[in-house]
């Protein structure tokens, strides 16, 4: 936990933004409300299980913690489990040690000496994971060293005239927008946790922000990785494009830290533009998805693009039919949509990062509330729509389609429950996973557990798949130092 990102134990972010419960929902679910859980002061934390003398000699006794309360909080995310077994008190996951390298050398020097003591070493960023990122497979290890990232927050380089810029991994987002407005350049990247997400999270899970539609998801926007091994470094991107054969760069984005540790990005960066928002009016989801389609593959297509269904509409926005929000730096036309002037779309942009503090007070409440992300052509959507909301029975299924492409879109699946326990969500979730392979779908975000992520994983690849991804494993980090078990099953 550092000074510059005060967090709520069993809950998301700065407790000063918390908020309130709206009185139509709380009444809506028969919530009267309970305790938020076991505060943080009074969980107990096992002693390390090494000697961290060995870490210290990397990087300074100054930047290596093992008190309760600093390795408490860097043992799980910000999943609606991980925050259920905050509030319960359960610090099982915490790590032994939590060690602030500064410098990509030293990252190096710690993954190497993690190598030869038999620890394991997860890469923390925001530590905003909704899937298990963070809660390695480590029952056989000597000991587990969190490694925060967040004393690397430099911005290294602009280069104006190919318009990139490079920026350590622990850069948080807001900080990254805001060294890149010094030089008249913004990122474009603004998902749901972009109030303390990091750089190199945002590549290392292949995030997408709620302006991707202009900008694209993140992945697109990195030219060039600078990753830490446990047997060296390695660098890609050295021009804009090449054919010399894969691009590695797409072995480390999305890995979730199992291959290597990005210590720095290479992005491209676009010249700051004002957007301005609207929001419109659509008869009906289905109506709206054939809009949003169409201006997904013919255009004009704004660079913030989401249609809310019915129900979120309803819930959330306090209207009728289906609420459609749009940015764009000018003139836009939704041809099939009644305009209903900015102050929907305002009021969207001052709310869009509020979801998950909403999250707490459903919690704090009693209720259950959980998301699921998926994705699918666009000839598959509404099937797949359609397959979510009947295998999740018993609570209320909010969606939006949160990501457009030329071929297809996400979307974003929220649940909410009076009652739901986590065992019914996880029997719940499964039906829904079944539901989405058999519409042709994918799960994008598979919110919730690790090995749930990973298997699912699993199903897309294949075995012949995984068994090519372990072996650059194997050759990348012979001993599992790397986050094991998060994207890959133990070799």
């Amino acid at each position: 936990m550092t000074e510059e990102s005060p967090e709520r134990w069993g809950g998301w972010g700065d407790p000063a933004k918390a908020a309130p419960l709206p009185d139509k929902l709380r009444l809506m679910l028969g919530l009267e409300g309970q305790s938020p859980g076991v505060p943080l002061e009074e969980v107990t934390v096992a002693p390390p299980r090494f000697d961290v003398s060995g870490l210290t000699a990397i990087v300074g006794a100054e930047h290596v913690h093992t008190d309760a309360l600093a390795r408490a909080r860097f043992g799980t995310g910000k999943s609606t489990p991980d925050l259920l077994r905050q509030r319960a008190g359960d610090v099982t996951t915490a790590p032994d040690a939590v060690v602030r390298p500064g410098s990509h050398d030293e990252v190096l020097a710690v993954l190497a000496y993690a190598a030869s003591a038999g620890l394991i070493c997860v890469p923390h960023g925001g530590r905003t994971s909704v899937v298990g990122g963070l809660v390695p497979e480590s029952s056989s290890a000597t000991g587990t060293v969190a490694i925060d990232l967040t004393r690397m927050n430099a911005l290294l380089d602009v280069d104006p005239v190919s318009r990139t810029a490079t920026l350590q991994a622990g850069v948080r987002a807001p900080d990254a927008e805001r060294l890149l407005a010094e030089h008249g350049f913004t990122l474009g990247h603004f998902p749901q946790s972009f109030e303390y997400a990091t750089i190199g999270g945002f590549a290392a899970t292949r995030s997408s922000g709620q302006a991707s539609a202009g900008y694209g998801r993140f992945d697109a926007m990195v030219v060039g990785l600078t990753v830490a091994t446990p047997r060296g470094t390695i660098e890609t991107g050295r021009a804009p494009a090449s054919a010399a054969g894969p691009d590695l760069r797409h072995l480390f984005l999305g890995s979730e830290g199992a291959f290597g540790i990005i210590t720095s990005v290479t992005v491209r960066v676009r010249p700051v533009k004002q957007l301005a928002y609207q929001g419109w009016r659509v008869e009906s989801f289905a109506d709206g998805l054939e809009i949003v389609r169409k201006l997904a593959q013919d255009g004009p297509l704004p660079a913030v693009l989401r249609l809310s269904d019915e129900m979120e509409t309803m819930l959330q926005h306090s209207g009728e039919g289906c609420l459609l929000i749009t940015g764009s730096a000018g003139d836009v036309s939704v041809p099939g949509a009644e305009p209903l002037g900015e102050e929907p779309g305002e009021k969207w942009l001052r709310g869009r990062y509020e979801g998950p503090y909403l999250r707490d007070s459903l919690l704090d409440a009693g209720a259950f509330v959980e998301t699921l992300e998926t994705a699918a052509f666009w000839s598959r959507i509404p099937a797949l729509y359609a397959a979510v909301r009947e295998a999740i029975t018993d609570a209320f299924v909010l969606c939006h389609v949160s990501h457009v492409y030329e071929t297809g879109a996400s979307l974003y699946f929220t649940v909410v429950s009076p009652s739901m326990t986590l065992d019914e969500w996880t029997r719940a979730k499964a039906a829904a996973s079944d539901a989405i392979l058999a519409a042709g779908g994918t799960i994008t975000h598979h919110h919730g557990v690790g090995t749930d992520h990973r298997d699912w994983y699993v199903r897309e690849v294949g075995a012949l798949g995984i068994e090519a991804l372990q072996a650059v494993k194997r050759a990348l980090d012979p001993n599992a130092t790397l986050n094991p078990g998060i994207l890959l099953p133990p070799v």
